[in-house]
């Protein structure tokens, strides 16, 4: 079985590529649209993206699911559960397989069993791997958003971010039988969850990679003994603030809406923004988010300044005709920035990997040869 975790630091959000070599066949789970990453991972190791599946529908980031399944001619398999509130409307489309509680998708010897494990949202599902190349047993557990390592998904997002007021106490109890469900699971299970530390999809995510079920049932507060309601108190305890864009997203993400192909990466270096400069000239907009300390301190001569915590207030000042390229100090909050022009509808953006610090060290090297 071929394995591979894809991080984003910016957005502390894992998607992963599982293939079997014998088929040369591999599913893409939780994509988001850097989508040339999971391309070129596939083809660097002999194998070719059939099934493309995601967790449930994000709040967080853009979802590059369809678009990665329509790239690559792959099946796109979404959640059929949760409701007709949370069905994804291009379902019936050709090319696109509900998913339940109890199917599987194969790959090759990779089977990957499918639970409903609502809380988090009401259609997110949880996806048991198999390598049956080896073993019938189950090797680990896809969790997304419902098991992180040391926490579990806030279950307050409907009421705080899609606007469902009064359903972050109904979410809550749903989450507690989730996890009673999960319980009855192997303790042997590697459990490799959606995010890491920094996602403000939990409140206390360690940034480790992977972890096993048996020592989250040890460690994770939310596998200690309680009753319902204790769980529903200490769930909703203390999350964090929910970013202003992550409703936007919620939508954008539930209809599938396709981004516009670019001439340019989804991720681009300091020598990417200087190609791009050249080839667009004044048709592109450079967008610093930072603070206006580390802005005054110095910043790209052709960039505009919006910091981040105002970004979703000043959109009407960003044309959505014109490609934006988004850069911080060193990442993260560019990151978030991406995503939140995502979320309202801007379909040519970029964000600078290593930001203004990775731009100084580039112009410091020019100026010392």
């Amino acid at each position: 079985m071929f394995f591979r975790r894809v991080y984003d630091e910016g957005l502390a959000q894992a998607s992963y590529i599982i293939g079997c070599q014998q088929v040369q066949k591999a599913i893409v789970i939780d994509p988001n649209l850097d989508i040339d990453t999971y391309i070129r991972i596939a083809e660097q190791n002999g194998l070719t993206i059939a099934h493309v599946t995601e967790t449930h529908i994000h709040a967080d980031f853009a979802s590059g699911a369809r678009e990665l399944a329509k790239a690559t001619g792959a099946t796109l398999h979404v959640s059929a559960e949760g409701g007709k509130d949370w069905a994804y409307p291009f379902l019936g489309e050709t090319g696109t397989a509900p998913l339940h509680d109890g199917d599987r998708i194969t790959v090759g010897n990779v089977h990957l069993d499918v639970i409903h494990t609502p809380g988090h949202t009401p259609e997110h599902l949880t996806f048991l791997v198999m390598d049956s190349a080896r073993s019938k047993a189950y090797a680990g557990a896809l969790t997304g958003d419902f098991i992180f390592i040391g926490d579990v998904g806030r279950p307050d997002l409907l009421e705080v971010a899609a606007g469902q007021v009064g359903t972050r106490k109904t979410s809550a109890a749903t989450l507690y039988n989730s996890v009673q469900r999960c319980k009855k699971l192997p303790d042997h299970l590697l459990i490799w969850p959606g995010h890491g530390s920094g996602s403000a999809c939990g409140k206390s995510l360690s940034a480790a990679e992977v972890t096993t079920l048996g020592y989250e049932k040890l460690a994770n507060w939310a596998f200690e003994p309680m009753d319902e309601d204790e769980f529903v108190d200490r769930v909703l305890e203390g999350q964090p603030t929910a970013p202003p864009y992550f409703g936007a997203m919620k939508v954008r993400n539930k209809n599938g809406d396709l981004s516009e192909p670019s001439d340019l990466p989804r991720k681009l270096t300091v020598t990417g923004l200087e190609t791009a400069k050249q080839h667009h000239g004044e048709n592109i907009q450079i967008i610093d988010v930072r603070n206006q300390d580390e802005w005054d301190r110095g910043h790209i001569d052709s960039a505009r300044h919006i910091p981040l915590h105002e970004l979703h207030n000043r959109l009407e000042e960003l044309s959505k005709d014109t490609p934006i390229i988004v850069y911080c100090q060193r990442g993260p909050r560019s990151a978030k920035a991406a995503a939140t022009l995502d979320a309202f509808g801007f379909k040519d953006v970029h964000d600078m990997i290593g930001g203004y610090s990775a731009w100084e060290q580039q112009i410091k090297k020019a100026d010392s040869r």
